[in-house]
C-alpha cells in the first residue's frame, strides 16, 4: 500500500483530479449562465456534465500511466485502483443518464400525491365528445370584414352549445388563439378538447365562401371537410349544415327544437348583429354604446329577431352597471335592458340567450334572486354547453351564500372556457367570502395573467392585502388598478391603513360624494374597514334604495361579513329574500 501511495504522489493524481474538477466546475457554471441568458434547453447542460464525468475518469487514467516520465508500469494493486476508478466513473455516467427519467417520474409521483387545488383545476383528459371552434380566418382581403368571420365563429359556438353531451369551449377561450399560429396539439391541450373546428370565410358582396375542417387536436388528422359557396341569405342554412356534420362525425344526437325564433332574419339585421357582437366583449362604454346601436339597427331591420333583442339587453345592462353616480342614465339603461330581454322571450320563449339576458336583469337591478335563478336554469337547460348561462348560475348561487355549489359551477365554467377571466374572478370572490385568501389570490393573478388590464382584479388584491395586514402591498396593488371607479375604491381602501387620517378621510369623502348612486356598496366596505358600523348600514341602506349591483356580493365581501350577525345585516338580507341559515352561518 505504501508503494501505491508513493506512486500516487509521484504521478500527482490528487493535483490532477483537483485541477480537473475546478476547471470542469468553472466551465459548467459559465455554460449555465450563458444558457439561462439564451434560453438553452436543460439537456445541453446535462450533456456537458456527462462529458465532464467521462473526461474525469480518462484524465485520472492518463495521469496514472503517464505520470512517471511516460514509463507505464502497473502492479496488481494499481489494476485494482484503475478498476475502481472506471467503476466509479461508469456509475456516475449511468446516474446522469438516468436522471431525466427519474426526475420525470418523481415529478409525476409528487403531482399525483399532492392532490393540490391547482392540479384539480387542470383540464381532464379530453374525450371524443369535446370541441373548440377556432376563429374562422377572414380571407376576403378586407379587414373591415373581420366582424363577419368572427361573428360566424361565435354563432357556430352558440349552435353547438345547444347539443347535449357535447363539451364546447366558450368564445373567450377559443378566440384566445386567433392569429397565434399555435399547432393543434398545443391548442387541444390548453383547452382540454379532442377536436377542433377551423376554417376560413370569404365575403364578397352578396356571396360568401365558407371552408371548414373538423380535425383531431392530438395529431391534426382531418375528420371532415367541406366548402360552401352560397348567397348571404343562405348563411343560416350553412350554420345548421355545419353543426349537423359535426354532430354526425362525433356521433352525438341533435337536441330537439334547434331552430331559433326567426331563424332566417333579414340579412341586413344579421349583419348588424354580427357588428354588435364584435364590439360587445370589449367592455368599455364607447364600444358598448356602439354595440347597442348595431343591435337596435338589427331589431329595426327585423322586428322579430329575438337574438338581437337578447344581445341588446346585454349591452344596455352592461352600460347601466358602468354609470357610477349617474342615477338617471343608470335607470334608463336598465329599463332598456329589461324591455329588450322581455321582447326576446316574447318572440322566442326557448331562446337560451333570452333567458340569460333576463336573468341578469332580474338579478341587477331588480335583486329578484329567486326569479333570476329560474331564468338561468332555463337558459342552461336549453343550451347545456353555454358558458354564459353556467357562469350566471354560479354568480347567482354565490349571491345566495350557497358557496360550495357556486364554486363547483365556477370550476365547471373554467373547464369549458379556461382562458376567460370572468370565472376566475368569480371563483376568487367565493374564496374571499370564506377566508381562503391564498386560493383567492391565485385565481385573481390567473385572471391578470390572461388579461393584464382586467377591471376589479387589483382592487380584490388590495382587499386581500388588507385582510393579511400587509398595508404596503395594499398601496402597491391599489396603484396598479386601471384608472376609474375601481382604482379610486382600491386607493381609498389602502389609505385607511397608512396612518394619515386626513388623507384617508379626504379620499373617503371624495368616493362617497361622487358615487352616491353608482357605488354606495363600496363606500360601505370602506366604513366596514374603518369599523364604523352605523355608517356601514347607512350606506348599505342607500345601496338597497338604488338597487346597487354591489349588493349581490354581500355574502362574499370581507369586512362587511364581520357584521353578518348584526340585526341590521339580517334585516337587509331578509329584504333580499336570502336564506337566514346561509346568512348567519359561521365560515
Amino acid at each position: 500500500m505504501d508503494q501505491v501511495l508513493e506512486r500516487l504522489r509521484q504521478r500527482k493524481i490528487v493535483q490532477w483530479a483537483l485541477a480537473y474538477l475546478a476547471a470542469a466546475f468553472a466551465l459548467i457554471q459559465m455554460f449555465d449562465l450563458v444558457g439561462q441568458r439564451f434560453g438553452w434547453p436543460a439537456e445541453f447542460e446535462r450533456a456537458l456534465m456527462i462529458v465532464a464525468a467521462v473526461g474525469f475518469v480518462i484524465t485520472l487514467v492518463l495521469a496514472w500511466y503517464h505520470g512517471d516520465r511516460g514509463v507505464q508500469r502497473v502492479s496488481g494493486s494499481e489494476l485494482l485502483i484503475l478498476a475502481l476508478l472506471l467503476a466509479i466513473g461508469g456509475g456516475l455516467l449511468w446516474r446522469l443518464a438516468k436522471a431525466p427519467d427519474e426526475s420525470a417520474a418523481n415529478t409525476t409521483s409528487t403531482a399525483a400525491a399532492s392532490g393540490s387545488r391547482a392540479d384539480s383545476e387542470k383540464a381532464p383528459p379530453p374525450d371524443g365528445k369535446s370541441i373548440a371552434v377556432l376563429p374562422l380566418a377572414n380571407t376576403s382581403g378586407d379587414p373591415a370584414n373581420e366582424y363577419f368571420s368572427d361573428g360566424l365563429s361565435e354563432e357556430l359556438i352558440s349552435v353547438l352549445a345547444r347539443i347535449p353531451d357535447l363539451k364546447i369551449i366558450g368564445r373567450n377561450s377559443s378566440f384566445h388563439f386567433k392569429n397565434t399560429g399555435d399547432d393543434s396539439r398545443t391548442i387541444g391541450e390548453r383547452l382540454g378538447v379532442a377536436n377542433l373546428l377551423e376554417g376560413s370565410v370569404r365575403k364578397q358582396g352578396e356571396r360568401v365562401r365558407i371552408a371548414v375542417d373538423l380535425i383531431t387536436a392530438a395529431d391534426g388528422r382531418q375528420l371532415w371537410s367541406e366548402t360552401y359557396d352560397r348567397d348571404l341569405k343562405d348563411i343560416f342554412a350553412v350554420q345548421s349544415e355545419i353543426a349537423a356534420a359535426v354532430v354526425a362525425q362525433l356521433k352525438l344526437k341533435l337536441l330537439g327544437g334547434q331552430s331559433r325564433a326567426a331563424p332566417n332574419p333579414n340579412i341586413g339585421a344579421y349583419n348588424a348583429l354580427l357588428e354588435g357582437q364584435h364590439l360587445l366583449p370589449r367592455f368599455n362604454q364607447a364600444d358598448q354604446r356602439k354595440a347597442a346601436e348595431y343591435f337596435e339597427q338589427a331589431t329595426k331591420l327585423d322586428p322579430e329577431y329575438a337574438l338581437a333583442y337578447a344581445q341588446l339587453s346585454r349591452a344596455w345592462r352592461s352600460l347601466g352597471a358602468s354609470f357610477y353616480g349617474e342615477q338617471a342614465e343608470m335607470d334608463d339603461a336598465y329599463k332598456r335592458a329589461r324591455d329588450a330581454a322581455q321582447m326576446a322571450l316574447k318572440l322566442a320563449p326557448d331562446l337560451s340567450e333570452g333567458h340569460s339576458a333576463y336573468g341578469y336583469v332580474l338579478l341587477t337591478p331588480d335583486l329578484d334572486i329567486a326569479s333570476a335563478e329560474t331564468e338561468f336554469r332555463r337558459a342552461l337547460a336549453l343550451a347545456p354547453g353555454s358558458t354564459r348561462a353556467t357562469d350566471g348560475l354560479s354568480y347567482l348561487l354565490a349571491v345566495q351564500g350557497r358557496l360550495a355549489e357556486a364554486e363547483a359551477m365556477a370550476r365547471q365554467v373554467i373547464v369549458s372556457d379556461p382562458l376567460w377571466v370572468t370565472p376566475y374572478l368569480n371563483l376568487a370572490r367565493i374564496q374571499m367570502g370564506s377566508d381562503r385568501f391564498d386560493e383567492a389570490e391565485a385565481n385573481v393573478r390567473k385572471a391578470i395573467e390572461l388579461q393584464h388590464d382586467v377591471s376589479h382584479a387589483y382592487a380584490y388584491l388590495t382587499i386581500i392585502d388588507l385582510k393579511r395586514d400587509d398595508n404596503a402591498a395594499a398601496v402597491r396593488d391599489a396603484a396598479l388598478e386601471p384608472a376609474g371607479f375601481w382604482h379610486d375604491f382600491a386607493t381609498t381602501l389602502a389609505l385607511q391603513r397608512q396612518g394619515d387620517r386626513a388623507a384617508a378621510d379626504a379620499a373617503l369623502k371624495a368616493l362617497a360624494d361622487t358615487n352616491h348612486y353608482g357605488g354606495p356598496f363600496q363606500v360601505a366596505i370602506v366604513y366596514a374597514l374603518r369599523k364604523e358600523p352605523d355608517r356601514v348600514f347607512e350606506w348599505l341602506d342607500q345601496s338597497w334604495k338604488v338597487r346597487d349591483s354591489g349588493l349581490t356580493q354581500l355574502l362574499v365581501t370581507p369586512f362587511l361579513l364581520d357584521y353578518r350577525e348584526d340585526p341590521r345585516f339580517i334585516a337587509l338580507t331578509t329584504k333580499m329574500n336570502l336564506d337566514p341559515a346561509l346568512v348567519t352561518r359561521r365560515r
